[in-house]
């Protein structure tokens, strides 16, 4: 039975304050082995971020699926109002988990991130400047990595082919870029050209490295107006493709900061963590704005196939390729065996 008159029927919802997201997908089902430093590099990624945001910014944090400990840690953070949403879940695979952050919220950017990022200072006024200063960025990264060029970025080629404004520049943070390959087990016989030159592009005062990874990037909302609702994978196949390429279907760009600003930790916790967490400073004031909030159509079936699958399998030609860097100005030395 019911008496009365419901008073929120027919209400509308408020518009948020808040102008940043950031989504947080957890799974940590244990402590031991491959997990045993996981709650410490999860305490070390949410203090970083509590430091580096702006007081605008709403945190959401799916727990999918851990342990009691790292439950009762994430319930402790929210009843302290330091997380302004939890939502707990058993296991149903990341990219799930970050579409359950993604639904309800309605926040112009919203930031993905894995659990093992250590944010640095400012990484939000950066990232909004990429923003600003290009109109087709559709998703932006803190980490720079070799080569980003290569992947999911066939449309920012294809635009700026012939244009000066995209060429090679000098790596401006090598440490950074030597510890995130630390960071995933790698040893140093890479091409060390990777960490002289990298790909970037150009527009008023700012420049953004063409290319971004998905373990901690900043994507304009208007990219999940039309959001999937589940994908059958707990990690990889083609669950890590719906973000990469969701850009794409709206002719938008993949960029990067061109310095270094977050931290790639993996599973073990070492002593650097702590020197750059000291480093922190205490958050400012200051909310960046986004000045660009011109919404895209998503583009023709024709013209995805044209820039990101026809033109990028052309690119992969040695010739092509070599011709490519030479046009965008890689030093002579490097252009064989980039």
């Amino acid at each position: 039975m019911r008496e009365g008159y419901n008073p929120h029927k027919d209400q509308k919802l408020e518009e948020t304050s808040f102008t940043h997201q950031v989504v947080l997908p957890v799974y940590i089902p244990f402590l031991e082995e491959y997990y045993k430093d996981a709650l410490e590099i999860l305490q070390n990624c949410l203090n970083s971020l509590f430091q580096t945001v702006h007081s605008k910014t709403f945190i959401t944090v799916v727990n999918n699926g851990s342990c009691l400990q790292v439950t009762e840690y994430l319930d402790a953070l929210f009843t302290e109002n330091k997380i302004h949403e939890l939502i707990h879940s058993e296991n149903i695979g990341k990219l799930n988990a970050i579409l359950k952050g993604l639904t309800g919220n309605n926040i112009e950017l919203v930031t993905i991130s894995d659990a093992d990022v250590l944010f640095g200072n400012n990484w939000q006024a950066e990232t909004v400047a990429v923003f600003n200063n290009f109109n087709k960025a559709g998703v932006v990264g803190l980490v720079p990595q070799f080569k980003m060029f290569e992947s999911n970025c066939g449309n920012i080629l294809f635009d700026n082919f012939f244009s000066s404004k995209m060429k090679f520049s000098k790596v401006i943070n090598r440490e950074a870029l030597v510890r995130f390959y630390e960071s995933l087990g790698w040893d140093k016989n890479y091409n060390q050209d990777y960490l002289k030159q990298y790909l970037t592009i150009s527009n008023n005062n700012c420049k953004a490295l063409v290319g971004t990874g998905h373990f901690v990037a900043t994507y304009k909302r208007e990219l999940f107006n039309e959001i999937i609702t589940y994908i059958g994978y707990k990690m990889g196949a083609n669950s890590e493709s719906y973000l990469d390429n969701t850009p794409l279907q709206k002719g938008l760009w993949r960029l990067t900061t061109t310095n270094n600003f977050a931290y790639h930790m993996g599973n073990v916790v070492e002593r650097w963590m702590k020197d750059e967490l000291q480093k922190l400073k205490k958050k400012s004031d200051l909310i960046p704005v986004l000045s660009n909030q011109r919404v895209h159509k998503k583009i023709s079936s024709l013209q995805f196939f044209i820039k990101n699958k026809l033109f990028y399998k052309s690119f992969s030609n040695k010739q092509l390729k070599k011709l490519f860097y030479k046009m965008k100005k890689l030093p002579k030395e490097m252009i064989s065996n980039y």
